[in-house]
Parts: C-alpha cells; structure tokens; sequence
C-alpha cells in the first residue's frame, strides 16, 4: 500500500468493529521468542545541587553539545519532568541487546557529567515536586485529565522512572512459545518482578512503608488505562475491547488545546459521540495513550519494572529475559508463580511489602535461580552473569529489593544517594 493510500485510510472515518478488527490485528506480531529491546528511564540530577529541578531544555542542550547518533543504535527521548530515556534499536537476542545498551548509556552518561549532571539511582524522585518543563499540547491535556485523578498523574508524569523491557510475543499456537501462553505467564510474574525490583521506598522526601512507590502511584492513575488487560484466552481481542473502553486521553488538534469531551470512551467516540468521526488515525494516536502493565505493541512491552541505579538494569533485563525467553526457565518459573494467586492484590502487595513478604521472596529467589541457571543457554557473557549474580546476592538471595539499600543509605547518611562522581560508564568511555 503507498503511502498516500495508507494517509487516505487513516483519516476516514473508522466504525467500531472495524477499529475492534484493527486493534487485535496489530497488537502481536508472531514469530519465535529471542528478539528483544529495552528502554532506560532515568531521573536527571544536578551534580552541584542534586536537589534542584533540571529541565528539558537543560537535559536536552547535554544531549546536544555532543553531535552524533548513540554508538549502540539506541534512541534518546524526553519525559515531561526533565528524565531521559535511552530506548535501544531492536536486537537479535540478550548478548547484543546488552553490549549495545552499554555503549549507548555509557555515552549519554559522559554528556551529562560533561554538562555538570548525573543519572539518579531511584525510580521515584525523593525531594524535588513534579514539576512538568516539557511543553506540548499532548502532555498538558494528559496533565489536565490526569488531575481529575488525584496527584498521582502528575508525579507519575514528571518524577518517576522505569526500567521497560520489550520480549517477542510468540507464536501464533498453543505451545510453550506461544502468543497466548507467553502473555499469561508474564502477567503471572508481574507480583514477582515489582516485589523483587522495587527501587522507590521514598515519598515525599522520607520513607512511607512502601517499597516501589512509582508502582502505588501508577495504582492511583485512571484505571481505564493503568490496569492489567483482563485475562482472557484470546488476549488480541481482551486487548481490543480494553482499548475501546478506555478514555479518550487527548484529541489532537491545530489548536493548542488537546482536551476531549470529559468521559468520551474510545468506544463512544466511535459510536458518534465524539466532536467529529473517529478515524484510524485517532485510533492509532489512542493506542499510544494506554499503558497497562504489560502492552502488546507487536511485541509485549513490560512496564512494572522500577529503573534502577548504576549498572543494574542490566542483570534485571537479563533476568527478565531469561525468564520468559528460556523454555526451561520459563516452564519452572510458571510452577513457582502459582502461590502468589493466594495473596490479596497480589500487584499492589508486591509494591508495598517487596521481598519482605514470604510468598514473594520464596518464589523470588526461585526466579533468581532459574534465570541464572537459564543465561549460559541465551549466550549471555561473563559481563552479564557476573552483574546477575552480584545483584542477586545483593538483594534477592537476602530477601530484600533494591529499596532496601536506598533505605540503608538514607539512615546511614540521611541522603538518598552516594555524593555524585563519574560513573564506571564514563570511566570506560574516556
């Protein structure tokens, strides 16, 4: 199809099944699990004044004053409060995912301590107000609906981070690689995950009990676009009708003013109840405002995971992978999750207690082990395994998360962070 036919396409207007069609249609696209991505999400830090706000245009200028695409093929992207993201290009397998990343992160840290800032260790800033310097229409209506909400949008938008792996869907069958099984077993780690790589025990400047903070934030945020996608044996049209249900975020206009009418659904809009006929385009703009736990974007996108310091998002993207891209791991793993079906709300257990909580620590440390046991088998380099194995040792050997070290630092100290210096990136850089 050309693209002026495509163009064509996308602005007349849409009906509600065939939106639903489309929707279902696009969200996986099938093929064998080993293909992955990774996005970094980090909160940007002043190395003088650790306290005070950075901007985007600050952050921004860093990227700038050295000219040039990332060595490793990763992108860099902005988020409303000034944190940076570094998402890679899509990659073969876990060994080149990790060297790439590497190179890219290693070179966005030299901008920034060149430019006199540093990358956060929290997944939840701990004492600056979330504050929004990034201007466009589209955060400004997210802002607006977001308040309608509580203050939870607000600091999910402009003071939180997260570490975001991206996994294969799978095939399109009911085997162990298949879409639909692949999708359930992810959902049935993400108590795990939260509890085990919780990294934001701060709120408001001191400790609140909680263990991932951005994980109870993102709890307080308009459902309709937050929660898990309901459990379902065909989890493309589950996916379909979670998207027509949902607000409508923002309409975009010429205009300097995103807002739609207040609880439009998807599904009205459709339906004729919007300000003008939802076309495909709308549709697609829509998608892009949605974000569960895990979405389906051709690939699974998992969102629960805090960002973590240093070097450690690597051993967690390696774990995570390891767990659903190796079948032995993976058909262990499912075994070892089944218990945590008994907890109260297992996902926000998972975010207030982490590892302190028996049923997630034993299924944890089993997790732990079957992806270690799993990264010679996914190639995964001394490099790799080494970091994996420091961290678990660290944290879920122990039965704590990585909170619990942000917290032994903050009553050592009374800070939530080491004083600032360059990191080992920046060292193996120059």
């Amino acid at each position: 199809m050309t693209s002026a036919l495509q163009a064509g396409r996308d602005i007349r207007p849409l009906s509600e099944s065939d939106a639903e069609v489309y929707v279902a249609s696009v969200c996986f696209k099938t093929g064998p699990p080993g293909a992955a991505g990774v996005e970094v999400e980090r909160l940007v830090h002043d190395v003088v004044h650790p306290r005070t706000p950075v901007t985007v245009a600050r952050v921004r200028q860093a990227m700038e004053a050295s000219a040039g695409a990332l060595p490793g093929g990763g992108v860099i992207t902005f988020e409303p409060g000034g944190q940076l993201e570094v998402s890679s290009a899509c990659a073969p397998g876990l060994p080149a995912l990790l060297a790439a990343t590497r190179k890219d992160l290693a070179a966005v840290e030299t901008r920034l301590w060149n430019a006199g800032l540093f990358f956060g260790p929290l997944a939840l800033d701990a004492g600056r107000p979330a504050v929004r310097s990034l201007e466009h229409p589209r955060y400004a209506s997210m802002e607006r609906h977001f308040d309608g909400f509580g203050p939870a949008g607000r600091t999910m938008m402009c003071s939180t981070a997260s570490l975001q792996i991206s996994l294969e869907a799978g095939f399109d069958s009911p085997a162990s690689t298949g879409a639909a099984q692949r999708w359930a077993r992810l959902h049935n780690l993400l108590p795990v995950l939260i509890a085990m790589f919780a990294n934001s025990p701060f709120l408001h400047g001191i400790p609140n009990g909680w263990h991932s903070n951005r994980q109870r934030t993102w709890l307080g945020i308009d459902p309709s676009r937050t929660a898990a996608v309901p459990c379902s044996e065909d989890p493309r049209w589950a996916w379909a009708r979670y998207a027509l249900d949902a607000l409508v975020l923002c309409i975009p206009s010429q205009g300097h003013r995103w807002d739609p009418p207040q609880g439009l659904t998807m599904r009205d809009w459709l339906r004729g109840s919007g300000p003008r006929p939802a076309t495909l385009s709308d549709l697609k703009y829509h998608l892009t405002t949605l974000f569960p736990p895990v979405r389906p974007r051709g690939f699974m996108e998992l969102r629960v995971i805090d960002t973590q310091a240093g070097h450690d998002w690597e051993p967690v993207t390696a774990i995570v992978t390891a767990l659903m891209d190796d079948e032995h791991a993976s058909d262990l793993v499912a075994d070892a999750c089944a218990p945590l079906a008994s907890l109260p709300d297992p996902m926000r257990t998972a975010a207030r207690e982490g590892l302190t909580n028996s049923v997630l620590a034993l299924a944890a440390q089993f997790c732990a082990e079957a992806a270690l046991n799993a990264l010679p088998r996914l190639g995964a380099d001394v490099t790799t395994r080494s970091r994996a194995e420091d961290f678990i040792e660290r944290n879920t050997a122990r039965g704590r998360c990585p909170a619990q070290e942000r917290l032994d630092l903050w009553r050592r100290t009374g800070s939530w962070f080491a004083e600032p210096e360059p990191t080992e990136a920046y060292a193996d850089a120059q």
